[in-house]
């Protein structure tokens, strides 16, 4: 009877623990370290030019190994691809993280990033932008530079 007894609360016991790592690890993850956004047009894009017609917006979530985001675009044809780049407001850089290209106008998503990635991002979000290309506009249809 004792050894009963001793399983239940043994189980009980295992229960709650895993309950509570439950509870515990999404809270831990799930806090962003920023939220970044950035108004995208084509008069934005570096060297240029971009569709002047274009609009959109970005919003990006860093977190500690990974960015989320949500992109959305207008006005431009569809797109074939979409990144975050190092560089300031007038210059253009390279890709430090791929996106999903909004092709029917919006995508959204997570990425795996190096830390030091997000820890930029975090600390000096204007050395950062977000752009998306089409077939037109191969370096850059809209643009935005990065910032709380």
């Amino acid at each position: 009877m004792l050894v009963g007894k001793g399983r239940r609360s043994f189980a009980v016991l295992a229960i709650c623990l895993l309950g509570a790592l439950l509870i515990a690890l999404p809270a831990s993850g799930a806090t962003p370290l920023a939220t970044l956004k950035a108004s995208l047009t084509g008069e934005k894009e570096v060297p240029g030019p971009g569709d002047k017609d274009g609009r959109g917006h970005a919003m990006v979530k860093v977190f500690k190994a990974r960015v989320c985001y949500t992109l959305e675009v207008r006005n431009i044809k569809p797109a074939a691809a979409a990144h975050i780049h190092l560089g300031f407001r007038d210059e253009a850089g390279p890709v430090v993280a791929e996106l999903k290209a909004p092709t029917d106008g919006s995508s959204k998503g997570c990425v795996a990033v190096p830390r030091a990635l997000s820890v930029g991002l975090k600390e000096h979000p204007e050395r950062y932008y977000v752009n998306v290309h089409n077939k037109p506009y191969p370096d850059g249809a809209v643009r935005g530079q990065l910032h709380r």
